[in-house]
């Protein structure tokens, strides 16, 4: 007899709210609350990007693949201009755009039917299925979340208390570590 195949579309979602929600918002919020507005607005040269840019850069990502590309809102990203953003834009704003965002992209993809996660859309001109969107829009979070954090360690000179390194103590940390393999 043949076994039937899992259904999982629900853990998936389940991770990738998890992630966006409680692992890597949580680490950005923590890191715009530590920096001064001056430092959010840093660059370190003309190739890189602000701290502040890359929160602007991850809120129009999330939005156009998600709210807009699975979800169907309409798309109204301007791209290049998260990245022309001089600055100083309040923290405040920062905070807002991107908690709501990642609220409204989570309310999105646990909506998601194993249907429509295999089906194929077409984002930012890329050809995606709904779990390849979101995979990466988890994935792309991860990675400039560890650029803000680690611009955020430099510019502070702290342990910001995400992780630890085996036989340390706990310290408190905001958003749960995830187990090693």
């Amino acid at each position: 007899m043949k076994e039937p195949r899992p259904d999982l579309a629900r853990p998936f979602r389940a991770q990738a709210q998890r992630l966006l929600r409680q692992i890597y918002l949580p680490r950005v919020v923590r890191c715009l609350q530590e920096l001064s507005l001056d430092q959010i607005w840093w660059r370190p040269n003309p190739a890189s990007n602000s701290v502040g840019n890359l929160v602007l850069h991850l809120a129009g990502n999330v939005r156009q693949w998600v709210i807009s590309g699975l979800g169907g809102a309409p798309d109204t990203r301007q791209r290049d201009r998260e990245f022309q953003e001089p600055g100083p834009m309040a923290r405040a704003a920062l905070l807002t755009s991107l908690r709501k965002t990642v609220r409204e992209a989570c309310r999105v993809v646990g909506k998601l039917s194993s249907h429509e996660l295999a089906r194929d859309y077409t984002i930012q001109e890329f050809r995606v299925t709904g779990l390849q969107a979101v995979f990466h829009v988890t994935e792309h979070f991860s990675h400039h979340a560890g650029q803000i954090i680690l611009a955020t360690k430099m510019l502070r000179g702290k342990n910001l208390g995400f992780t630890r390194l085996p036989g340390e103590k706990k310290p408190g940390r905001v958003g749960t570590s995830i187990s090693p393999l």
